[in-house]
């Protein structure tokens, strides 16, 4: 496979390609039509949504169904799945295998979104090349887990209902104006703050453990992507439930698990132990 003389837009775009497309470019044109259609109660939603969907992307997608750093009851685990699949980022099955695939392959040329293929191949052009990550990765069987509870097949059987049962609600309450600012400009920018962990978070920042690749921390990023953008810490810690590890360091889902933990409906959340962070640090340290 080689990866330097890829040809990504004289490639052959397959039906599932254009299928993963047609959304993204969607959510771009109505954040577009935004300035046109400016409405309060719309900018209003589209904040709360943005936060309750983005946060269940982290919350959920992430650091619950991907890499398990707590359990939930499976009513809550459900709901807050459900959530983040209206933030407009795929199914949970789909989300949570690539990303187990690029914490597997970081940085080799079976990465899924390697940075080493250049900054925008690393923010979007991987999504529309499915031919390309199957034969980079493989059969999605990382995720054996979410495949065997009937939940997760159903939403990744039925997604595009739901999207577009979550639009039409939305155009009926609000017309144009609270689908152009919730889906449009709250999708645009839950997408490529997500985005830019991929990216970003792989080419600028700084390196505090000795993960052995090129993940970083964006302290400036944190507050848009929720407490993801301490990603060499997450690099270096993969299954802690807290990205932020010292005091100062944002990191709004890891307060949101502590809280649901306070509760007692967050349990066996995991942290990194001192002896493993121990092992991890540079000697500045």
């Amino acid at each position: 496979m080689n990866i330097q003389n890829r040809a990504y837009f004289r490639r052959k775009w397959k039906r599932f390609d254009v299928m993963k497309a047609l959304p993204v470019t969607v959510v771009h044109l109505l954040c577009l039509l935004a300035p046109f259609h400016y409405n309060l109660g719309a900018l209003r939603l589209s904040i709360v949504l943005y936060i309750v969907n983005g946060l269940s992307i982290t919350f959920s997608y992430h650091r619950n169904l991907a890499h398990q750093s707590f359990k939930l009851p499976k009513w809550l685990e459900y709901l807050f799945a459900y959530s983040a699949l209206l933030a407009l980022q795929g199914d949970p099955i789909d989300w949570v295998s690539i990303h187990r695939f690029h914490h597997k392959y970081t940085d080799s040329d079976r990465d899924p979104h390697s940075p080493i293929e250049g900054f925008w191949f690393s923010h979007i052009l991987w999504i529309f090349d499915t031919d390309y990550i199957r034969a980079k990765c493989g059969r999605r069987n990382n995720v054996m887990d979410l495949k065997g509870q009937w939940f997760y097949r159903f939403l990744q059987n039925t997604q595009g209902l739901h999207i577009t049962l979550f639009c039409t609600i939305l155009y009926c309450y609000g017309g144009l104006p609270y689908l152009t600012w919730v889906v449009g400009v709250g999708g645009t920018i839950r997408y490529h703050g997500t985005w830019l962990i991929n990216s970003a978070c792989h080419i600028w920042g700084s390196q505090v453990w000795k993960t052995n690749d090129t993940s970083r921390n964006i302290w400036w990023l944190s507050i848009y992507t929720l407490g993801e953008s301490w990603h060499n810490n997450h690099h270096a810690f993969e299954s802690s439930a807290k990205h932020g590890l010292e005091w100062w360091q944002i990191d709004l889902a890891w307060y949101f698990i502590r809280l649901f933990e306070a509760l007692g409906l967050a349990t066996e959340v995991k942290l990194p132990s001192q002896p493993k962070k121990q092992k991890m640090a540079f000697a500045t340290r």
